[in-house]
């Protein structure tokens, strides 16, 4: 069975959260970190990957996911030289321009060093386009995420938008809540009342693969 590309990211995010913390993520935190609106969504392909043989459910019990397989093909970079590194998967692209939709995924897992990420993230996410080129973030850069919903004025921020995900500089003021770009060449995107929008994590560091 031919497993699509966000399958393919769910199926690396189990295997990263079971490396890090010992047991399998839950329906709804797997739904929470692909941006899904309810469980439903991460129940679907959860069976896909049931169904392709890449992992095991035992019905009735909570957090039973179990592992047949591990993620095929994972790319790595260079191994840190002290034993403290982090095994994070790459679940997507986040635009640094126009939103680009969130469901896109990757079966690239990369072995990193700890010191580069501050705090620690959770996932890379493939940068695309250059409005955030004055903080340093460029196109093609892999930016680490620190899962949170919460996020401070004047932070980076990765958002979403009506299930677009894009990576800005967060900025409250008198109740406007504006998504700020690092490039004069792009406006500013205001959140409109109404809109479906949620932090997804922070900004937390980046590398570049090609440097």
């Amino acid at each position: 069975m031919q497993l699509t590309d966000t399958q393919r990211a769910i199926h690396a995010f189990i295997a990263e959260r079971i490396e890090a913390d010992g047991f399998a993520p839950s329906q709804v935190e797997i739904a929470r970190a692909f941006g899904f609106k309810g469980v439903r969504a991460a129940q679907y392909h959860l069976d896909a990957l049931e169904a392709a043989g890449v992992i095991e459910r035992r019905p009735g019990r909570a957090r039973s996911l179990r592992l047949v397989r591990l993620p095929e093909g994972p790319r790595q970079l260079p191994l840190p030289a002290n034993d403290d590194a982090l095994h994070l998967p790459v679940l997507g692209q986040v635009a640094a321009g126009v939103p680009i939709g969130a469901d896109i995924g990757s079966d690239q897992v990369l072995l990193l060093d700890r010191a580069l990420f501050s705090p620690r993230p959770d996932y890379l996410l493939k940068v695309k386009g250059d409005s955030m080129r004055d903080e340093g973030i460029f196109d093609g850069d892999l930016i680490g995420v620190h899962r949170t919903r919460e996020a401070r004025n004047g932070q980076i921020v990765i958002a979403r938008i009506d299930d677009e995900i894009t990576v800005k500089l967060l900025k409250i003021s008198q109740g406007r809540v504006r998504l700020l770009p690092r490039n004069p060449d792009y406006p500013p995107i205001e959140v409109r009342p109404g809109q479906d929008f949620a932090i997804e994590g922070l900004y937390c560091g980046l590398v570049r693969p090609n440097a």
